[in-house]
Formats: structure tokens, C-alpha cells, sequence
């Protein structure tokens, strides 16, 4: 099972600072800009872990408001000190990386940074002397600056931005970087030159940019250790380049974060484009022998020629091996060591018995497809969704067997790639499956919460209905209330933000009713009028309005119904708006067009029942209508006694208010007490019970009065039946909230009924012997 251990106090400590900013580390100046107190010192290690997980924060936590001015705080050296710092997305701008421009930066990944203009890239010199590691993988503005910033006049009508290609950037004077990422660069920005003054790279990566002569690398003949061409369109003469890279059959040593050693990749987006070159058994071989003490080589998404392959029957019998003797993949036999990484995601190679390598990625088996997420997530989501549509098969068809790992793999790729449909439909189906009842025992309650929070991410961010079903069911996996109680207002709010539309997905509306009715449900009432006051009686009442129009009693019919009941319950603030927006017409209008529909029915008399526990508003159920129609229902058998007893419910309330308070002539009092008796002398008082009651305060006040002795008894009736067949949840709460004596009065009082006090006496034997039973007579 997953460890459960508490978050570090660096940890914590980190998070309640960073959302308490202005009352721990800082404070505004002008009420604008933050600034560091003068008092505070922080080592680098600090500061770094500050502004990676504010940067997580944003990204990940929805409910984290970001700072304008949060790297201020950093901006002086003298009393803050920056390292090695990530950041990503849109969170980042010209004037932040401005901000910390005097910072001695060792390590700056830059992803997907697209705000980014060519501001940044005089800023960054600014790091020249200090900078290793420079990451600007998506940073697709970077290059781009305004041209003729004063203003443009005919220009802009052909080019809106009026915006150029930086061509004279280059990275003089950055004598120390070492690992340097420039993948998906925008097409134009001249590498060679742009790269040529750095005279000793380790690491290069210049994925998807297009060069057709790659001479340019052999600068670096005895220097680079890992070199990263995915989606380069190849030719012969890029491989012939890469063979004389001679520094990649290095030992391994310790390189960046996340870039190997002795490492090339040479991969592809297989449904990319239409690609020409093909790796043949002369390119593998020539790799090989030119790179035989490589660690890591990824050739994923190529079309691999069959002559690479050995056949079946010539394949060594016996356990499968990793050693290069028995390779499977003829060029690979003359390795000198198996790999410790090979790449074969979407090749045919993967399918092999016998493969030279410690971690292979490929679409063979479980194993293979959580390498390939671990691999690719970060920079190739298109990829990425891919392997985890393949894992969302093995976990819906088979048993994954590496839950753990693919579940914090599938959470990890939610996290970084928010606002990628591909990702965020396959990642939400596959969390579907990984947290079933199946695999729950072997969960950690954090684990769990980490799937939640990605979930509520997946529906904040995306609104596309495949994502939202997805989202939903996945949370149906979960405890409710329980388990979501620690995002409670927000999950209220994004389902109730899902079933504004009046025309939407059935399936979608269907399960977040449904999951709306369990979120009410046994939750205290502070909770319940919260969720009242975000409009979630007013969003029912609409869903049950839309399925009258359309004739139609569903399941979202009936569980908005199940959950207005439930939210109404001892909360008149919900009850007051149920009426307030026409709630009687609708149920009077599904009495009348679904006359047969039994536990809408009893949804409909529950619900009324909470309204009539409230004083305040009984005034407005006393019409001559509503008051024939609960004396009608007192003759219903729908649902068992359901019906006939929460309209005797209803009634009994309104019984209670005395004579002087019956407001109509028709039907007259009299008259509905004698089929309120009726009613219930038909019951049978070991009825099996469709309800659940938290609190019996509102069926206790009705026990010491002599206004309504009919009232008296369906409280007391009500009582005995739920001792009697439920002793063991109900007889302890009746006995702590204090039933017992108000029972004993009862009995003295010479307003009640005999058969009352006979049936109150029942009450009191059952709760007396159930509490001997289970006396604690152990010494």
C-alpha cells in the first residue's frame, strides 16, 4: 500500500507561506508590489523550493490566486539567493524574469513560456556568467520582437503584431552552459549561428526544428553527451554526422536534471507527417559500431525494416535476456552491454523476446507503456496520450499490476499538461479504472487526494464533455461525502457549474446529479446552506422544470428531487428557497403528469416533509390544494408506506400549529385527522424503511403536546418502527437526544390516546433492553 507520511516541515512550511505571502515573507508596497521585509535572509535552497512550488501552485491548485509581483521578492541577491529554478507556462513574463535579472542562476528551465518575448532573451544574458543548464523548450515568442516600437502604420495591416525574428541574438558569453534545451523552437531562428560560440555543450536538444545540413554538431565532437533529435527530419547524412559524435559512447557520469548521459534520440511522432527516411539494419549498425558504449539510445515511431529483426524460429529459447549475444534486434548484438534505456515506443522492435536493455518503452506489455509515459511526459504530450490510452486498455481489459507507478505517472501527466485535450480525455479514463473498488485497498488516503485534485483540475480547465464524464465517473469511485469533504465548495461548484446549461450531455447530467444528491447527503448543515447559497436548490428546481417540459421522469428527474430532499433537510434557508422559486407548482405538476412514478413520489413528500418541520413557512402550505393533495396521498401505497407516511409527516406539522392556525374550509380539520388515523392504523409497524434520519429533534417536539393528538401518534408510531427494525442505529440516538423521558411524560398526559401511550411504552422497552444488552460488562 502507499505510505501515508506527513508532508515535510519544508514542505509545509512552504505552502502556508506562500499563500500567506503579505503576512510571512513580504509585504505590499504602494498596495501593489510585493517586497521582501528587511529583516528576512534566505539561502538558496529556500528560495529555489519558493518559487518551484509557487509555480506548481498555479499550475496545479485552481484555488492558489497567483502574485503579479511574486519574483520581486527575489530581485535582491543580497538577501535572497536563486539556483536552480523551473518554470513553465503562461505564470511567467518579461517583467518576472526582469525582476530577478542580478539572480547568479546555475539551472533555468524556461517550458512552454509563451508570454516570453524577446525582453527575456536580453535578460538572460544578464545570466550568461553564471547559467549550466538553459531549458526555452516551447517558447515560441522568445525570438519575437515589436518591430518599430513607437507605432506602425500601413506594416500592421499585413502584420497585425507587428512583430520580427530576433536574428542577431547569440550566446556569447555564456562560457559556462553546458545543457542547453531548444526544442520546438519557431521555425527561422538561425541555430547554427545562434549556437556556435558555445564551445563545450554536453547536452543539445533541438527537438522538431528542421536543419537539412547538421554539420554544425560536430563542433562539439569531444564534449556532447547527450544529444536529442526528436522529430528531425533525418537523412543519411544527419546519421553520418551523429556517428562521429564520438563523446556519446561516454561512461555514464551525472549530467542536468533530466538529461542522460551517453544518450541519443533520433525519435519521431509516428502520426506526425509523412516521413521518408527509414532505419535500416546498415543505420542501426552504423550507430553501433560508431556509438557502441552508448546508455541510452530512443529510436521510437520509426519505420524499422524487417532485415533488423531476427525471425522467430532463430530467436534463443529460454528466458528472456537483455544480453546483446541474444538480441532479438540483429545490429544491437554488437553492443558491448545492454542499454540502460532503449526507446521503441510504436516500432515493431518492442514486440521482441529477447531486447538489450534494462527499461525499454513500446506498446508489448504494462512494463513497457509506464516507461513511455515516465519518458515522454514532459515534453511530448502527443506521445504521452498515446501510451496512456494504451495503459487505459490494460487497466480496463486486464489488472495493472504497477498500480502505484501508473497511477502517480497518469497524475504527473494531468498536472503538466492541463490544457491538453488528448491528455485530459485519456489521463481522466484511465484514473476511472486505477481507482476502482479493485485497487482501492492499495491507495493512500494522499494518493487518493492527489487523484481528486487533478480530477477537479481536468473539470475546471477543460469543459469538453468527454473530459467532464470522464471526471465524473471518476469521482463516483470515491467516499461521498467523505472523501471529498476536503474539496467540498469546490467540487459543489463545478458540478453545479456542469448542470447550468439547460440542454446538456445526458450522461454528464445523470452522474453529477447523482453525485450532487451523495454530496448532501449525511453532511452537517453549515455545509448544506453553504451549498444552498451557490444556487443549488435554484439548479435542481431548473433540471426538474427542463424534464417536465420535455414529459419526461428519468433518473436526473428523480435525483434532483432525492437531492432537494436531502438538502432541505433542518436547513429552512434551502427550505425558504425551495418555495420562494415555485418549488410547490412543480410538484404539484409531477403529481399530476407522472402519477405512477412511485419514488419520485416519495423524493417529492420527503422534501415536503423538511419544508413542514419549519414553523415559518407551514403558513404557506395552508391552501385548500396543497392540503387536499397530502390528504389524497394518505391512501397511497406507492413505495410501501413511503408515501402514506411522509404525507401523514407533512400533515402532522401542520396539525401541530393548532385550530386557529387550519387557514381553510375545505377540507376541514376533522376530516384529514380521522384519514391521518386511518392511515396509520393500515401501516405495518415492521416496515422496512426507505429514509434516514440524522436527528430525531423535529418527531421528539411533537411528543409533549395536546394540540394534535393524531400528530402525537405518527411521531410515536414513527419512533417504534424505527427501534423495532433498526435497533441498533436508531434506539442509541433516540436515548442521546433525549426521547426517553419526553416518552415517560407522555404517558401521564391525559390528552393522548391510549393506543399512543401503549405504543410509547413499546419505545421505552425496546431502548431499556437494547441498552442492557449492550451494557459494557467487562471488568
Amino acid at each position: 500500500m502507499a505510505s501515508d507520511t506527513p508532508e515535510s516541515l519544508m514542505a509545509l512550511c512552504t505552502d502556508f507561506c506562500l499563500r500567506n505571502l503579505d503576512g510571512t515573507l513580504g509585504y505590499l508596497l504602494d498596495k501593489e508590489t510585493l517586497r521582501l521585509h528587511p529583516d528576512i535572509f534566505l539561502p538558496s535552497e529556500i528560495c529555489d523550493q519558493l518559487v518551484n512550488e509557487y509555480v506548481e501552485l498555479v499550475s496545479a491548485a485552481c484555488t492558489f490566486e497567483p502574485h503579479e509581483t511574486f519574483f520581486s521578492l527575489f530581485s535582491d541577491p543580497r538577501s535572497t539567493r536563486l539556483t536552480r529554478i523551473h518554470l513553465r507556462e503562461d505564470l511567467v513574463q518579461d517583467q518576472d524574469l526582469e525582476a530577478i535579472r542580478k539572480q547568479d542562476l546555475v539551472e533555468l528551465y524556461l517550458t512552454n513560456c509563451e508570454k516570453l518575448s524577446a525582453k527575456s532573451l536580453q535578460t538572460l544574458r544578464s545570466f550568461s556568467h553564471s547559467l549550466v543548464s538553459l531549458s526555452l523548450f516551447g517558447c515560441a515568442n522568445i525570438f519575437y520582437e515589436e518591430d518599430n516600437p513607437g507605432g506602425c502604420e500601413d506594416e500592421c495591416l499585413v502584420n497585425p503584431t507587428c512583430q520580427v525574428l530576433v536574428k542577431d541574438f547569440t550566446f556569447e558569453g555564456f562560457s559556462r552552459l553546458r545543457f542547453l534545451n531548444l526544442g520546438r523552437m519557431i521555425d527561422g531562428v538561425p541555430v547554427e549561428s545562434l549556437l556556435r560560440p558555445l564551445t563545450s555543450l554536453a547536452a543539445l536538444d533541438l527537438s522538431g526544428i528542421q536543419t537539412s545540413d547538421a554539420t554544425f554538431l560536430t563542433q562539439w565532437k569531444d564534449s556532447l553527451m547527450s544529444l536529442v533529435l526528436y522529430n528531425m527530419d533525418l537523412s543519411d547524412d544527419h546519421i553520418r554526422v551523429i556517428a562521429q559524435l564520438h563523446k556519446l559512447r561516454s561512461q555514464i557520469l551525472t549530467c542536468g536534471p533530466s538529461l542522460t548521459c551517453s544518450h541519443l534520440d533520433i525519435s519521431r511522432d509516428r502520426l506526425s507527417s509523412y516521413y521518408k527516411f527509414k532505419l535500416t539494419r546498415k543505420v542501426l549498425s552504423l550507430l553501433v559500431q560508431k556509438l557502441g558504449n552508448l546508455m541510452s539510445l530512443d529510436i521510437s515511431g520509426h519505420m524499422i525494416l524487417e532485415n533488423c529483426s531476427i525471425s522467430k524460429m532463430d530467436e534463443e529459447a529460454g528466458q528472456i535476456s537483455t544480453e546483446p549475444s541474444k538480441s532479438s534486434i540483429m545490429p544491437f548484438r554488437a553492443l558491448r552491454r545492454p542499454l540502460q534505456f532503449l526507446g521503441l515506443f510504436e516500432t515493431s522492435l518492442c514486440r521482441l523476446t529477447h531486447i538489450p536493455a534494462y527499461k525499454v518503452s513500446g506498446d508489448k506489455n504494462e512494463e513497457q507503456v509506464l516507461n513511455a509515459i515516465e519518458a515522454y511526459t514532459e515534453h511530448r504530450p502527443e506521445v504521452t496520450s498515446r501510451a496512456i490510452n494504451l495503459l487505459f486498455d490494460i487497466a480496463r481489459i486486464e489488472r495493472c499490476n504497477q498500480l502505484l507507478r501508473a497511477l502517480k505517472l497518469v497524475i504527473t501527466a494531468l498536472k503538466c499538461h492541463k490544457y491538453d485535450k488528448n491528455i485530459q480525455v485519456t489521463g481522466s479514463a484511465a484514473l476511472f479504472y486505477l481507482t476502482n473498488s479493485e485497487y482501492r485497498s492499495e491507495q493512500s488516503v494522499k494518493l487518493r487526494r492527489q487523484v481528486i485534485q487533478v480530477v477537479l483540475n481536468g473539470m475546471e480547465s477543460y469543459q469538453e464533455v468527454t473530459v467532464q464524464r470522464n471526471c465524473c465517473l471518476t469521482l463516483c469511485n470515491f467516499s461521498i461525502p467523505e472523501e471529498l469533504e476536503f474539496q467540498y465548495r469546490r467540487v459543489n461548484e463545478l458540478l453545479l457549474s456542469i448542470l447550468s446549461p439547460t440542454r446538456q450531455d445526458e450522461s454528464i447530467q445523470r452522474i453529477a446529479v447523482h453525485l450532487c444528491n451523495a454530496l448532501v447527503c449525511q453532511v452537517d448543515n453549515d455545509h448544506k446552506e453553504a451549498v444552498g447559497k451557490m444556487g443549488f436548490v435554484v439548479t435542481m428546481l431548473k433540471l426538474i422544470q427542463k424534464k417536465l417540459l420535455d414529459k419526461t421522469c428519468d433518473q436526473v428527474m428523480e435525483f434532483s428531487w432525492s437531492a432537494l430532499w436531502n438538502i432541505t433537510d433542518e436547513t429552512p434557508d434551502n427550505c425558504e428557497m425551495f418555495l420562494n422559486f415555485n418549488g410547490m407548482k412543480l410538484f404539484l405538476d409531477c403529481l399530476k403528469e407522472f402519477p405512477e412514478k412511485q419514488e419520485l413520489h416519495r423524493n417529492m413528500l420527503g422534501l415536503l416533509g423538511n419544508v413542514a418541520e419549519v414553523k415559518e413557512l407551514r403558513p404557506q402550505l395552508m391552501t385548500s390544494q396543497f392540503i387536499g393533495v397530502f390528504s389524497n396521498l394518505l391512501e397511497s401505497k406507492a413505495d410501501g408506506i413511503e408515501v402514506s407516511y411522509n404525507a401523514c409527516g407533512v400533515l402532522s406539522h401542520i396539525m401541530f400549529d393548532g385550530p386557529e392556525a387550519w387557514g381553510v374550509c375545505e377540507p376541514q380539520r376533522p376530516e384529514v385527522e380521522e384519514r391521518m388515523w386511518a392511515a396509520i392504523q393500515s401501516w405495518d409497524i415492521n416496515s422496512r424503511r426507505n429514509i434516514n434520519y440524522r436527528s430525531f429533534e423535529p418527531i421528539l417536539r411533537l411528543l409533549p403536546q395536546g394540540i394534535s393528538p393524531v400528530s402525537q401518534h405518527w411521531a410515536t408510531w414513527a419512533l417504534y418502527n424505527l427501534v423495532s427494525v433498526y435497533p441498533d442505529k436508531y434506539c442509541p440516538l433516540l436515548i442521546k437526544e433525549g426521547g426517553m423521558p419526553l416518552l415517560r411524560e407522555l404517558i401521564k398526559m391525559a390528552t393522548a390516546r391510549q393506543e399512543t401511550k401503549e405504543m410509547a411504552r413499546k419505545v421505552i422497552e425496546h431502548c431499556s433492553n437494547f441498552r442492557e444488552e449492550n451494557m459494557d460488562t467487562s471488568r
